[in-house]
């Protein structure tokens, strides 16, 4: 089990970004959230096997108008009584 902190850049507010997100982090199992920044990036903090992590973003990315361009990638801490994934 791991988390990560993820800076989505490119084409990512405005394409249905964040429902992908938390449509695909439920199918894996993973919990966290997702939101759009100021700056027209989207910030994810993601908890789950890292396997599940890579196809929820392998999930984001075959998304329709969705273009990720560069990911900011961080391992932080786990949350131990996280139980969902949502998107503000």
């Amino acid at each position: 089990m791991i988390r990560k902190r993820i800076r989505f850049c490119g084409q990512v507010q405005g394409v249905g970004f964040r429902w992908r997100a938390s449509r695909a982090a439920e199918s894996y199992r993973c919990t966290g959230w997702c939101k759009n920044e100021w700056d027209g990036t989207v910030l994810m903090e993601i908890q789950g096997e890292e396997s599940a992590i890579d196809r929820v973003i392998e999930s984001i990315e075959a998304g329709r108008y969705v273009e990720i361009t560069k990911m900011d990638v961080r391992t932080i801490p786990v949350i131990e009584d996280e139980r969902s994934f949502y998107a503000e």
